[in-house]
């Protein structure tokens, strides 16, 4: 039997746990979620199953609308994660107890559960008690006795999650051969990747409530559409590149363009995906070219031995100033670092750190198009809105995706709205044509927590002045509580505020400073922007302290460097906000970066007042980054 899911979404709360995900399961597959803890997999199976009722959207099986009929009228078996078997029946009991309940004869039902139990490999533990299985066994009951009324779906919520690795590898082999031989359409919920690639007929790799692809496992790993998945699914090195002249520059690494890849902009960011076993490594240059594209020489920094397998981390020169995604970098790190899977035959024992070697590549894959994703909310009553304007320009420069949202109190205001945010489009859209608005009603603090949740944004943007309040930031008194749940830098946007010719990203003093620079640093990258990074030294600071500070400065440096973004260092000495307001008056910085730190386990930010000072007198853009202690 058949599964539509369209447009599904459910919220807890201001939780949104599952957001617009449609997807059509075939009839007989065995189709895995496959996603990491708190990704809203089984909450979509437990929609299916009709245990919750989703807020929006619609279920189908077999072409019959099932979204408000209740479980039992659905056809449907579930196995949970602990089993859920009766302890005080027989295994016997607990196959048969569907059947009975659904008043089948006594003949029929005990036929039905002891051809279950041969089928699950369980003839002869009839008369025992769940107390008296094992895990994988108990495991086993749960599967037929989720099978025992002929379900038309059957739906497994992490059945192998409690077992340990070798009972885990066998069971997934004995649920494959059942589901083959019943032909029953099955979704299985996991986060283990390797599970997934064992079982299914295809995979759907569900993020933040959203489904971000769907496809059979060698498709996702090979041809991934999405950082998302190119990242989530197996090992595997991305870098981001640039497009010149149709070729991929990567560093001093130019590549052919795929016939297959999507069509870039001149210029633009390319993100370009190698799995570690395609990379080729060897102490001498590579002489047949032929089907290799060589990389250049490096170093092996680390050798990790798996038995079969030996895995490298090597650090390519050639690749300075490229920006990995994975391998996340190390702060302060100069050089691009890739990882190498390799079987113990082809490399044998010689390498070893520290050795010297040269890296090449059999094949390579090119993501689609993305860039950074801004969020900005448009006053709804104000003629114009600077954090509109500023999203608007950010996103032309960094080539980015732009969605402008407006909230209005009653229904009547809707209509208007949109009209007055479709000029503005229009005024924008040859410049930036990955523009979208939105016009919502409600609050606009559980509309932004919404909007951030579900589109994956990287800056929100909002209005130094309100309109609808008075006084300036006075509409933003919400943010300092809740800018730890938002998760995402902030902008406050000044109006009329200078051009982004230069960042001045601000550290106090002794403070690690890495999410600011990360930050700072992909925005100026995008933008073309130089950055200076600027600390405060108090006057009683001890040496240690400063030479402690100097070293983070060099760091930061390098790290920013290693990008590709000019960037300049600045110790000042004296009170941190007045020496960081003095600094901000330079009228070439068009933007400060300041964190906002909060400690483990807080819900706001511990010290806000200096922040929040800095936002209120600066006359200038402020992006706010949000940084754990």
């Amino acid at each position: 039997m058949s599964i539509v899911l369209k447009n599904l979404s459910k919220q807890f709360g201001d939780q949104l746990v599952v957001h617009d995900v449609s997807l059509e399961i075939l009839d007989g597959e065995l189709f895995v979620l496959l996603g990491s803890s708190g990704s809203g997999k089984s909450t979509i199976l437990r929609i299916i199953a009709g245990l919750l009722e989703p807020d929006k959207g619609s279920v189908a099986i077999s072409g019959q609308d099932v979204t408000g009929l209740s479980t039992q009228q659905r056809d449907v078996g579930f196995v949970f994660q602990n089993y859920s078997l009766f302890r005080h029946m027989t295994v016997f009991e607990n196959v048969e107890f569907g059947l009975r309940v659904r008043k089948v004869v006594r003949t029929e039902r005990r036929a039905r559960a002891k051809e279950l139990l041969e089928i699950v490999g369980l003839t002869g533990f009839g008369n025992r008690y769940p107390q008296q299985l094992s895990g994988g066994q108990m495991q086993r009951v749960a599967v037929a006795r989720a099978l025992a009324y002929k379900p038309s779906v059957l739906l497994l919520d992490e059945p192998f999650g409690a077992l340990d690795v070798k009972i885990r590898s066998s069971l997934r082999q004995s649920l494959r051969n059942i589901q083959q031989k019943l032909k029953v359409t099955t979704i299985l919920v996991t986060h283990d990747q390797e599970e997934a690639f064992e079982l299914a007929d295809r995979i759907g790799v569900i993020d933040h409530g959203q489904l971000i692809e769907a496809g059979p496992a060698d498709e996702l790993y090979h041809r991934p559409r999405t950082e998302t998945v190119a990242t989530f699914i197996g090992g595997g090195n991305v870098m981001v590149g640039r497009e010149v002249d149709g070729m991929i520059e990567l560093g001093e690494i130019k590549l052919p363009w795929p016939a297959e890849a999507h069509l870039h902009a001149q210029g633009s960011p390319v993100r370009v995906l190698f799995r570690p076993e395609t990379v080729q490594i060897q102490k001498t240059p590579f002489e047949n070219r032929k089907y290799l594209m060589q990389l250049g020489a490096g170093r092996i920094v680390k050798r990790i031995f798996n038995g079969p397998v030996q895995r490298f981390v090597i650090e390519l020169d050639q690749l300075r100033g490229v920006r990995p995604l994975v391998p996340a970098p190390s702060y302060g790190l100069a050089e691009t670092r890739i990882d190498i899977v390799k079987t113990t035959d082809e490399v044998g024992y010689d390498l070893k750190p520290g050795d010297e070697c040269w890296i090449a590549i059999t094949e390579f894959h090119v993501l689609e198009p993305s860039g950074i994703k801004f969020l900005a909310l448009m006053n709804s009553s104000a003629a114009e809105s600077a954090a509109a304007e500023m999203a608007c320009r950010l996103g032309e420069r960094a080539k980015g995706i732009i969605t402008l949202i407006s909230v209005v109190e009653d229904e009547s205001s809707v209509q208007p709205q949109e009209q007055r945010m479709q000029e503005f489009k229009l005024r924008w859209q040859m410049r930036t044509p990955r523009l979208n608005i939105q016009v919502r009603q409600g609050g606009i603090q559980p509309t932004l927590f919404q909007m951030v949740q579900m589109g994956g944004y990287d800056i929100l943007l909002l209005d130094q002045f309100s309109s609808y309040r008075e006084g300036r930031t006075a509409g933003l008194g919400w943010l300092w509580s809740h800018l730890h749940d938002l998760g995402i830098p902030v902008m406050v946007v000044e109006p009329n505020g200078p051009e982004l010719k230069h960042i001045l990203v601000c550290t106090a003093a002794g403070e690690q400073g890495k999410t600011d620079i990360q930050v700072a640093g992909r925005l100026a990258l995008r933008t073309h922007t130089p950055i200076t990074v600027m600390t405060v030294l108090t006057s009683h600071v001890d040496q240690v302290e400063e030479a402690r500070v100097i070293h983070h400065l060099k760091l930061a440096k390098q790290s920013l460097r290693a990008l590709g973004v000019d960037c300049m260092t600045l110790i000042r000495k004296g009170l941190p906000f007045e020496e960081i307001i003095a600094e901000t008056t330079n009228p070439a910085y068009g933007l400060i970066v300041i964190g906002a730190s909060y400690p483990e386990g807080s819900r706001g930010p511990a010290t806000p007042s200096t922040t929040k000072r800095i936002v209120d007198q600066v006359q200038k853009s402020i992006l706010i980054v949000p940084m754990r202690k």
